[in-house]
This record gives C-alpha cells, sequence and structure tokens, in this order.
C-alpha cells in the first residue's frame, strides 16, 4: 500500500513541476534580456504569521513565501511554514515544511494559484501518552480578488483526505500579500 501512494505522490509531483515548467516556458517568450539588477526588480516576499491564544491554548504561525514576476500574468515562488499547536492537557503539534506556488493573473483583479504543499506533522496527545508522525501533501488550486499586493480569495485541497489531514475542510480561505 505505501509503494502504491508513493508512486502516487510521484505522479502528482511529475505532473506539477512539469505544469510550471510550461508556465515559465510560456512567461519567458516575449521577455527581453534581463541584467542582474533586474532580477531583485521582479522579486516580491511575503507571508502570514499568525498569533492565537486562549485559555490553556496556544497557537504560532509563521510562513514566509518569496515570488518572481515574470511578467504580469504569471508568478511563481516558494514558501516555508512553521506551526505551533498546543491545548493544555491535551495535545501538541508542531508542522513544518515548504509549499510551491504558481501564479497566473488574466487581468489584474483576478488571481489563479496553483500550490503545492509538504507538511511533516508532529503530534502528541498527553492524556494517552501516545504521538503521531506523519507527511501531509496537499495540491490547492486557489482563485481570488487581487488588489494591488492583497488577493482576497478559496482555494482547494484536491489531495484532501478526511482522516488523515491537519486541515478539518478541503476548501479555505486565504488573503495572500506580497511587498
Amino acid at each position: 500500500m505505501k509503494k502504491n501512494a508513493l508512486h502516487n505522490l510521484t505522479k502528482r509531483l511529475t505532473f506539477v513541476f512539469f505544469l510550471c515548467f510550461c508556465f515559465s516556458i510560456f512567461a519567458q517568450q516575449n521577455t527581453q534580456p534581463q541584467t542582474k539588477s533586474d532580477f531583485w526588480n521582479k522579486v516580491q516576499f511575503g507571508g502570514g504569521l499568525g498569533l492565537g491564544f486562549g485559555t490553556g491554548f496556544t497557537n504560532i504561525s509563521i510562513a514566509p513565501s518569496a515570488i518572481y514576476n515574470f511578467n504580469d500574468y504569471f508568478s511563481a515562488g516558494v514558501g516555508l511554514q512553521y506551526n505551533y499547536l498546543k491545548q493544555k492537557d491535551a495535545f501538541s503539534s508542531s508542522q513544518y515544511g515548504g509549499s510551491i506556488l504558481g501564479l497566473v493573473n488574466p487581468i489584474p483583479e483576478i488571481q489563479l494559484s496553483v500550490e503545492l504543499e509538504q507538511l511533516r506533522v508532529n503530534v502528541n496527545y498527553e492524556d494517552f501518552d501516545l504521538s503521531d508522525n506523519f507527511w501531509n501533501t496537499g495540491l490547492f488550486l486557489g482563485a481570488g480578488y487581487r488588489a494591488e499586493n492583497v488577493t482576497i480569495g478559496a482555494r482547494y485541497n484536491v489531495l484532501f483526505d478526511k482522516d488523515k489531514n491537519v486541515y478539518g475542510d478541503a476548501l479555505m480561505p486565504f488573503v495572500r500579500v506580497f511587498f
């Protein structure tokens, strides 16, 4: 069973790599030669930071990312992610990993996205002295409304498995900011 899952993951990763490669070739067809300094003019940094505290509850999240704007229509980039979650006397969890992101803007106000995310999940259940460690792969297809550097929308995890997943639902809202 594990061999079949690894084979499926390999096929999906190959497909996403091929898709990103095709987009980058398409995006570079109409560009002029670039100088070294021009590269950094097309890079944008962004990400997310989250803090949540309550009675016996802690949630800390950091997710930096960077994209390269090939042109006005296509961008691609990478991101890192770390999450820490603890419910006192119940469980604690840490998740870390990375993602590859592709953005397409058919018109300036609309942004379509594809993101492949790979997270390592470590969960400790304090009441039962149990732990669970696994890899979680998500392939998100998203769409959003874009205004300048900010995009608000929703993304759908096409690899969502309700029995073994770090997210509660396949459909999730997002706010994406790049500077």
